[in-house]
């Protein structure tokens, strides 16, 4: 798990870097909480991602937005954090230029940006949404949305109600050929306390099931 210290829009970017011994390997871009809130890539959920895509052999990256931990630059609302985010996937592709396909997955506020990050690169294959905030951010930019994939929520989560969500799984779902596969982790609140045992059991099940036509590929 080696540390790596790349070029973002305001300056160097910290992260953790998993390389894949694979020529062709699939490629893995992990987004934090929101950093005004104590957000950080060693956030227990993002490494618990950055654990499940390194076992199915993914080459994996998770970093701090600018101005948390030893990354350079102040909090931007989003929009600067989105420009971190599109750097960060330039220098895994920079490592990876055959990836096999390629995945984003954020928590809360990087499950917001995450989701940018979708509508602006068309190379991503899938995403891994965990408690979208989407009763109190703009997720109207996922029109349509591009690629299918998972979104998890706590349906006892009292920072985003579930029911707004559930709207946005709706208005998803409605899209021609993609798939949105919505999981409520029942009494679980927003960090998922006493619930990632759940919550991981979701992600990884997913992940079985969606990555099996693309293993085959790298198999071959």
């Amino acid at each position: 798990m080696p540390e790596v210290i790349f070029n973002g829009p305001e300056g160097r970017l910290e992260g953790r870097y998993h390389h894949s011994k694979t020529s062709n390997a699939p490629i893995a871009v992990l987004l934090h909480p929101h950093p005004q809130q104590g957000g950080t890539m060693n956030n227990k959920i993002i490494f618990s991602l950055y654990q499940t895509f390194v076992r199915r052999g993914f080459a994996v990256l998770r970093f701090n937005f600018r101005g948390v931990g030893r990354s350079q630059g102040t909090y931007d609302r989003g929009e600067g954090e989105l420009s971190d985010a599109a750097s960060a996937l330039d220098w895994l592709q920079s490592y990876n230029p055959n990836a096999a396909t390629c995945w984003v997955a954020g928590y809360s506020f990087g499950a917001w940006i995450g989701m940018q990050l979708l509508m602006r690169r068309p190379e991503i294959d899938g995403f891994i949404s965990i408690s979208p905030p989407a009763s109190h951010q703009d997720f109207s930019f996922l029109a349509p949305c591009p690629s299918s994939g998972l979104i998890v929520h706590g349906a006892a989560d009292p920072a985003v109600p579930p029911e707004s969500v559930a709207k946005l799984v709706k208005k998803l779902s409605q899209q021609r050929d993609i798939v949105v596969d919505y999981r409520l982790v029942e009494d679980a609140n927003h960090f998922y306390s006493n619930h990632m045992d759940v919550l991981m059991g979701h992600v990884d099940g997913y992940l079985d099931e969606a990555l099996k036509p693309k293993i085959a590929q790298v198999a071959e």
